[in-house]
């Protein structure tokens, strides 16, 4: 079976970009950590300083899926309540 692709994009509200910034910035030790985590690879965009993107590659979608259970995703969420404009999420599989 191959691994799961996550592309994850997260647009922040212009006045929270350093908000969000600082925490998704915290995900990322913790969810290395986690079973299953191949990478978890945090960007930003050149152009728009409140586009982030994720790219993170786990063993199976079953590991995925219960690290997007864990208290720290729940604590990003209620952190970041009314600060992101948009946040689009990818499953994807390599495919050559």
């Amino acid at each position: 079976m191959s691994h799961l692709t996550i592309v994850a994009n997260i647009k922040a509200k212009a006045d929270k970009i350093e908000l969000v910034k600082t925490e998704l910035l915290k995900l990322i030790e913790v969810t290395r950590a986690e079973e299953g985590c191949i990478n978890y690879d945090l960007h930003r965009d050149n152009e728009n300083s409140a586009h982030f993107m994720f790219y993170e590659t786990w063993q199976t979608r079953e590991l995925w899926r219960v690290h997007m259970e864990n208290q720290h995703l729940a604590d990003f969420v209620a952190a970041t309540q009314d600060a992101v404009d948009e946040f689009i999420l990818n499953e994807m599989t390599v495919i050559g």
